[in-house]
């Protein structure tokens, strides 16, 4: 009995000594407006908004991963302090999209007293507020005016065309464009400094290229790839991404632009052994095709075009 015990102990201390490691876009997500990558315009707009203390009602639309929440937060924090816990509500439109989220938790936190910093609001945050039902919609703008003068509401969405017009009409719209390969560079590099990430050109580049300007989508792949080979090169890095190589594809058009057609079926035959999709091989036949040096503008252009057919919802192997 008594081993018994003190195996069990010591079996939970070892337990105890397994360290949780925070996901690194959670760890290095930003906490004031001035650390958010890209779109120095729209987020210098939100920082006047946080300097004045005048928060209108606001939709942040854009691809995903570029820093439409993370800004909202930041902005939240900054107008808030230490008001922050009490004075905000986060839903997920997409998990909490119905008519009777507006109706309770929302309607139940607008009427809800908070002690603010002087000429503050409460803050609610809607993300992917795009996919709310019409109905929660009106729902929501009936409440955005009762409760006006205590509350304001942050929606980020990647379409705001899927918002009713009256909704858009009482919001300042700020639209973010997708991050710029720099950017991206820039931020994975401070991550490997203070992770000390080993990594090569190749391994960095690979990352850009799949992050396809999804700051989240690069720092996630930098993780993964780190904890699973330790190291950051390129091959790694597409074989945690699953996507076809570049190299593999750049190979498939030199040999088409040299008419040398039975090398370029061959490496296609590759790529399809590895189980990629056609749509996999097509939409990197595209991408790869847009930045290939070897390749004349008009040429490239007819590449894109044929490319572009296909790449829509629906393609299917048999089409392709």
């Amino acid at each position: 009995m008594a081993s018994s015990s003190s195996n069990k102990g010591k079996a939970a201390n070892g337990a105890t000594e397994i360290a949780y490691e925070l996901p690194w876009v959670e760890k290095y997500r930003p906490n004031v407006l001035d650390d958010v990558v890209g779109n120095e315009d729209t987020i210098d707009r939100l920082k006047v908004i946080a300097r004045e203390g005048n928060c209108p009602h606001i939709i942040i639309s854009g691809m995903p991963g570029i820093g439409k929440t993370t800004s909202i937060h930041c902005l939240a924090h900054q107008l808030l302090g230490d008001a922050y816990k009490e004075g905000v509500l986060e839903l997920n439109a997409s998990d909490e999209r119905g008519i009777d989220v507006v109706r309770n938790k929302i309607k139940a936190f607008a009427q809800k007293k908070v002690t603010l910093p002087p000429g503050r609001h409460k803050i609610i945050i809607l993300d992917e507020a795009d996919s709310m039902t019409p109905g929660a919609q009106q729902a929501l703008r009936r409440t955005m005016e009762i409760f006006s003068n205590t509350t304001r509401f942050c929606l980020a969405c990647n379409m705001s065309n899927k918002i009713i017009e009256p909704i858009q009409s009482r919001c300042a719209i700020l639209r973010y464009a997708k991050l710029r390969d720099q950017e991206v560079l820039k931020r994975l590099l401070e991550i490997c400094e203070m992770e000390k990430v080993q990594y090569n050109d190749d391994g960095l580049t690979a990352l850009i290229f799949t992050a396809e300007g999804d700051m989240r989508q690069a720092i996630n792949n930098l993780q993964s790839t780190h904890s699973g080979f330790g190291f950051i090169s390129g091959d790694n890095v597409f074989k945690v991404c699953d996507q076809p190589h570049p190299i593999i594809v750049q190979t498939i058009i030199r040999s088409c632009l040299k008419s040398d057609v039975d090398t370029a079926l061959e490496k296609l035959h590759e790529l399809w052994g590895q189980g990629y999709s056609a749509v996999d091989i097509v939409v990197t036949l595209f991408r790869v095709a847009k930045t290939f040096d070897e390749m004349p503008e008009y040429t490239k252009l007819e590449y894109i075009k044929v490319c572009s057919r296909f790449i829509t919802p629906g393609a299917t192997e048999m089409r392709i």
